[in-house]
């Protein structure tokens, strides 16, 4: 149960603590080499005495595995890969015994080209369904309705010969994007929302929101300007402000809303990246006819985790009535590995201390990406043992999403992790396998135990759970902010950097400290937390 008195009249979610599963990776009951639902309910006791809230479960309906599930060939269908609709059903049954949510994946952007919806509206120009995705007729000279190009590269638009029209796509060409602005299709969505409630899930986690409708006049994106950043694909080249936020969005997002309020204490979170990122977000969770939360990419391909960074981004989500509330993340199954982005070999343990209990200091939700709590780094996948379509296309540019997805090491004596394969459908990686859930489980100072503490840390007091950010100071790699509630005051400071910082009148009663840290100096990557 949440901290405080006023618990009973807080949502459950205000403040909670979110663990991703990522399900192809997690745990593998059958052998196939592939994680599954079954596994991950055999490991659920793990995620439970982290001290979390919640799970969110990456996605794993029926799907071609294209895009690794993100491509939804049926939304109210297990893939056979990961189990059953009864794994499911008792995967949650376990998960609400252990006293956390269920968070699932929703992806309503696009679907799988497989998926029968498409498979109709593709048919002919004139099918009930013909208008569920977005059509449009080549120019007068054969090229695409628009410039607009894919997140992966190339164009957004591909030529389909049986409608004799181009259909568009703004990742994958085999993920077509559905046309949200036709209610119709607004309504079956929301159905599949409802066949979720209805099997008791928790809330949801809406991926690509801000790509959910396009402008309809099809105009053209205008270039992007000059930037210091290299652009790896065409995408980058563009401002996207014609094929995605469009401005009817919150509209849908109302409705939403209108659903999960007819059930008992829901969670929504919409992923929300791009160029407008925040006032999206913002706009996305306003007052109490939206989305609860959203969580965007301050953190996640961050080069550097700066004293700046973590108050600009603090600093984008005061608490005042009618702001909403935000999620943060370092990790998931989209970005490098946080340590691996962050810092060098030689920092990285410290680091790692540093940033789990900077997490959990955040206000807002916060989101442990599986493994995480382990310490692990980013798996250097050869080229012939990548599935990352975007790593294949972009290599060797793009850092691979699979080095990320890599199975997750229960025990360190097997080349496997203890995964269930002998031969899993990603390498664990060796550096991985020494971080092994089972040789830190009984060492009080391994970086699991040390995750244990600073989120029983953040659980016990309020102020660090859900209070307010009063002040927040960057000074160079210094970080000092405090956190407050009901006249409680937790001052929260963090080294950033590898070389000591002096302390001047810092005083108060030591709850937490990383790496040797004292009132008196904050050692290299060295964190201080202080009741004041």
């Amino acid at each position: 149960m949440a901290p405080g008195a006023e618990a009973s009249e807080r949502p459950w979610w205000r403040g909670a603590t979110i663990y991703q599963i990522y399900p192809r990776s997690f745990m593998d009951s059958n052998g196939d080499g592939i994680g599954d639902l079954p596994g991950i309910t055999s490991r659920l006791d793990h995620v439970a005495e982290l001290g979390v809230d919640a799970i969110w479960i990456s996605p794993f309906f029926r799907s071609p595995m294209k895009d690794f599930g993100y491509d939804v060939a049926d939304y109210c269908d297990v893939d056979p890969i990961f189990g059953t609709l009864a794994d499911f059903d008792a995967l949650v049954e376990r998960t609400h015994a252990l006293g956390l949510k269920v968070l699932i994946d929703q992806v309503y952007s696009h679907t799988s080209d497989q998926h029968a919806w498409f498979a109709e509206s593709r048919a002919s120009r004139d099918n009930a369904k013909a208008d569920w995705y977005v059509w449009a007729d080549a120019k007068p000279d054969g090229s695409p309705p628009s410039n607009w190009q894919s997140v992966f590269g190339g164009p957004a638009w591909t030529w389909d010969a049986r409608r004799g029209q181009y259909y568009l796509h703004n990742f994958l060409n085999c993920q077509p994007q559905l046309n949200l602005h036709n209610l119709a299709v607004q309504d079956a969505v929301l159905g599949v929302m409802r066949f979720w409630l209805d099997r008791g899930v928790d809330g949801f986690r809406i991926d690509a929101l801000n790509f959910a409708m396009h402008d309809p006049e099809l105009r053209d994106n205008p270039p992007a300007p000059p930037t210091n950043k290299p652009r790896t694909r065409p995408f980058d080249f563009q401002l996207k402000t014609r094929n995605m936020s469009h401005p009817d969005i919150p509209r849908f997002i109302a409705r939403i809303r209108a659903l999960t309020d007819k059930y008992d204490g829901i969670f929504t979170v919409a992923e929300v990246g791009g160029d407008e990122a925040e006032a999206e977000m913002k706009s996305f969770t306003q007052g109490e006819e939206h989305l609860n939360s959203a969580y965007g990419f301050n953190f996640l391909y961050a080069d550097r985790l700066t004293a700046g960074l973590v108050c600009a981004a603090l600093a984008e989500w005061p608490d005042e009535d009618g702001t909403g509330w935000p999620s943060w993340a370092f990790e998931n199954h989209d970005a490098p590995r946080a340590l691996s982005r962050w810092w060098d070999l030689e920092h990285r343990d410290a680091a790692a201390r540093l940033k789990v209990l900077l997490l959990a200091c955040l206000r807002g939700n916060i989101i442990f990406y599986q493994g995480e709590e382990l310490g692990l780094t980013q798996v250097d996948i050869p080229f012939d043992q990548l599935h990352d379509p975007e790593a294949i296309a972009n290599w060797p540019l793009t850092l691979s999403r699979d080095g990320a997805r890599t199975p997750m090491p229960w025990v360190g004596h097997d080349s496997h992790g203890g995964f269930g394969s002998d031969a899993p459908w990603l390498p664990v990686g060796a550096e991985n396998l020494a971080r092994a859930v089972a040789r830190q489980s009984d060492d009080p100072d391994s970086l699991l135990s040390f995750t244990k503490r600073a989120l029983a840390l953040r659980n016990g007091d309020p102020a660090l759970h859900h209070g307010a950010v009063s002040s927040c100071r960057a000074n160079g790699d210094l970080l000092d902010f405090t956190r407050e509630h009901g006249g409680r005051c937790v001052r929260c400071l963090f080294n950033l950097g590898p070389e000591p910082k002096p302390l001047n009148d810092c005083s108060g009663r030591v709850l937490a400290a990383a790496n040797d840290a004292s009132t008196d100096t904050l050692p290299p990557f060295g964190a201080l937390i202080l009741e004041i």
